[in-house]
């Protein structure tokens, strides 16, 4: 079955949605103020790396450039300098600014337009790392060896500048025809080099459809629904923002040696081993060959996405990354972790029993402690992580507003990061179900990902347009079938298709 076929468009309205979520897109006069007279706190205090011919790699039309890379070969290995937007270095902690996007949280990003977690004048202005512009910025330099492994790194506040603006595909078509921006040409080898090292520890990486809402050029309000090709170029940019993350959380970890440990962790608690033995029992049921010694990422890596049997495998294996949540250690205030989790609960523990059991400091997927902070213009938490490092690295305290923050950030990404999951289903499900709308009666060719079991129906992608969506009846896992559309219903964003046809 073909993943990529002929596409169709429909206008769909999103106003809907976003009033449903209460999405307000308009700053408040004064935080907006701020932002347009945002200047750098550390001006004076920072090493010149304009030298360095950093590039960004966004989506095609991105103005919040988060990240600047600029990766160089050694005799040795590697040295990866990465470049991040410092924003803490321009929000007053105490200014109207900081309390607005401390309720946002993260930009929200719908096919329409974003609701941004900062005004536009500072994420896609003065504190995005657009092209030939000197910018503040927070500076990680971490040298690896031949096998991409970390040996030293730092992290420090700099000016650079940056000297293209890339998108995925491009680079992928560079990659390809061997002409690679000189600041990324061992990104390829150093991508598959990190690629493999995650595999070793166990990482798992999903390379499912990603369905993408993009608007149908010369109509008006009309939409298309698409497979969003994932390159070879994603995932080697992936493990530049991966391996900073590990660093992070390394270097916050680093205090429970000095007896104070002050982090803010992304963690996702292992697998069940029932749940691997379910997939494995999967595996086999679509002939997939899964020698017992083999990790969960290397089988899923070795998989062709576009066959069947990766997408029935590749959907369960979603199953085996839940829990993801956050984990702040605060030293001695007393508030010392809370951890929200994907199903919302939270709980307290002391840090000390925490940092006696390296497990729940881990996130599964990736193998490894790991913090998020390379995307300070979109996520709140980001900033945060950062000035801890900061001061870790530079041996001073972190910052008093970092401190008593922490609690409140983290209930700030587990409510937000639970709203931009449903927006972001909303608005695929309104977009499906628009399309089919005048389809209902019709049949198609599915692939069955997933089984029905009990009351849950069976689960199926069609390509034609590309639909995950359920299905009545009791259609064969991993099988190519034909399945007729029953409804479609844009009020209730709701699909349904029948087998047999």
């Amino acid at each position: 079955m073909e993943l990529h076929q002929r596409i169709v468009s429909a206008p769909v309205d999103f106003g809907a949605i976003r009033s449903e979520f209460g999405l307000a897109s308009a700053y408040p006069a004064e935080a907006t103020a701020e932002a347009r007279d945002a200047s750098d706190a550390f001006a004076g205090f920072r090493i010149d790396r304009t030298d360095l011919e950093f590039v960004t790699i966004d989506p095609p039309g991105a103005m919040d450039l988060d990240q600047a890379v600029h990766l160089e070969r050694t005799g040795t290995g590697f040295i990866v300098h990465y470049a991040i937007a410092d924003v803490a270095a321009v929000i007053d902690p105490a200014g109207a600014l900081a309390r607005e996007s401390g309720a946002r949280g993260q930009t929200f990003y719908l096919p329409d337009g974003t609701v941004p977690l900062h005004p536009p004048e500072l994420s896609e202005g003065s504190a995005s790392l657009l092209p030939d512009q000197t910018r503040p910025a927070v500076l990680w330099t971490i040298e690896c060896d031949g096998a991409g492994e970390p040996l030293t790194y730092a992290v420090e506040r700099a000016l650079i500048r940056s000297r293209a603006r890339l998108d995925y595909a491009g680079v992928q078509a560079d990659a390809d025809a061997g002409r690679l921006h000189p600041s990324i040409a061992a990104l390829p080898e150093f991508g598959r080099r990190r690629i493999e090292a995650g595999l070793a520890r166990g990482a798992i990486g999903l390379r499912l459809p990603s369905q993408s809402i993009i608007r149908h050029e010369g109509t008006d309000g009309h939409w298309q629904l698409i497979v969003e090709p994932r390159t070879a170029a994603d995932d080697w940019n992936e493990q530049i923002s991966l391996l900073t993350g590990m660093i992070a959380a390394r270097i916050m970890l680093a205090g429970k040696e000095s007896g104070e440990v002050i982090a803010l962790l992304r963690t996702m608690p292992p697998p069940a081993e029932s749940a691997i033995a379910a997939m494995r029992r999967t595996a086999a049921a679509v002939g997939v060959d899964w020698p017992a010694d083999q990790s969960v990422g290397r089988m899923l890596a070795m998989l062709d996405p576009n066959t069947p049997a990766a997408l029935v495998l590749m959907s369960e294996a979603t199953g085996l990354l839940r829990g993801a949540g956050y984990t702040v250690l605060n030293g001695d205030t007393g508030t010392t972790q809370e951890t929200a989790r994907a199903n919302g609960q939270v709980s307290s523990e002391s840090a000390d029993a925490d940092t006696r059991r390296p497990d729940l400091l881990q996130h599964s997927a990736i193998g490894a402690p790991y913090a998020h902070v390379t995307a300070p213009l979109r996520r709140l938490g980001d900033r945060f992580a950062t000035e801890i490092c900061l001061a870790r690295s530079a041996r001073t305290e972190v910052p008093q507003w970092v401190r008593d923050g922490l609690a409140d950030v983290v209930s700030t990404l587990r409510r937000t990061d639970a709203m931009a999951n449903k927006i972001e289903r909303a608005c695929i499900d309104l977009t499906e179900s628009t399309l089919l709308s005048e389809r209902v009666g019709q049949a198609f060719e599915a692939v069955v990902i997933r089984e029905a079991n009990g009351n849950r129906p069976a689960e199926i992608f069609i390509a034609d347009p590309p639909v995950l969506g359920p299905c009545a009846g009791q259609p064969p896992e991993g099988s190519t079938v034909r399945v007729l559309l029953t409804s479609a219903d844009p009020t209730t964003r709701k699909i349904a298709f029948t087998y047999p046809a």
